[in-house]
């Protein structure tokens, strides 16, 4: 992500970029380490996104857009926005009611955590993202404080009664993912300030 973001320029096509990590504790830029509380045999990672400490793992769909902010006339906010979004749209899709929490970043589902967001802009364009819980093992959520909230409850698609796999789950998200940058283009942010997940305004 670093060096695609650093090599393109402004004729460079945005990419959006569908995975699952191995299992893997990330910190953000200013993550307080206190909330790593047992990591145990999982790896830990810092890693230049905003937000505090997360879980990576199989049955858990990542998705990272990598989007030049300035050419599509998005604000950070935007994108948070139409990440959170295209969560909500998608979990509505398999019969799921979710939504945002003010001054909480990420999709909630009756208090559960069911996505987080986190991202990083530099030179105008986009990389990090969202994680979605499909169906994984979410015991090594417990070893942390997920996203600096001691106690904070974490839920799943497969749980939810939606697909286990994180392909289905990727078909939905990705068509509404790009519905939604679609949607904020060219709204821009008037006065940015720093976004959910510690991201940080366009310079």
């Amino acid at each position: 992500m670093q060096e695609f973001t650093d090599r393109r320029d402004a004729a460079t096509p945005d990419e959006i970029w569908v995975l699952e990590h191995d299992p893997v504790f990330t910190l953000g830029m200013n993550a307080d380490a206190a909330h790593l509380r047992d990591p145990g045999d999982i790896p830990v990672v810092k890693v230049d996104r905003g937000g505090q400490v997360t879980y990576h793992g199989p049955g858990q769909l990542v998705v990272y857009p990598l989007v030049d902010l300035r050419r599509a006339g998005l604000g950070v906010r935007d994108l948070v926005t139409a990440l959170e979004r295209s969560v909500i749209a998608m979990a509505a899709r398999f019969g799921i009611s979710a939504a945002t929490r003010p001054g909480a970043p990420g999709v909630y589902v009756d208090g559960a955590k069911l996505a987080s967001v986190g991202i990083r802009v530099r030179r105008g364009a986009s990389y990090h993202g969202v994680s979605v819980n499909v169906d994984m093992d979410l015991a090594p959520f417990g070893r942390i404080n997920p996203c600096g909230y001691e106690g904070l409850a974490m839920t799943q698609i497969a749980a939810l009664g939606g697909p286990r796999g994180v392909g289905a789950v990727a078909g939905v998200l990705i068509p509404e993912l790009r519905r939604s940058l679609e949607t904020h283009a060219h709204e821009q942010t008037q006065d940015p300030e720093p976004a959910a997940g510690g991201a940080r305004p366009l310079a």
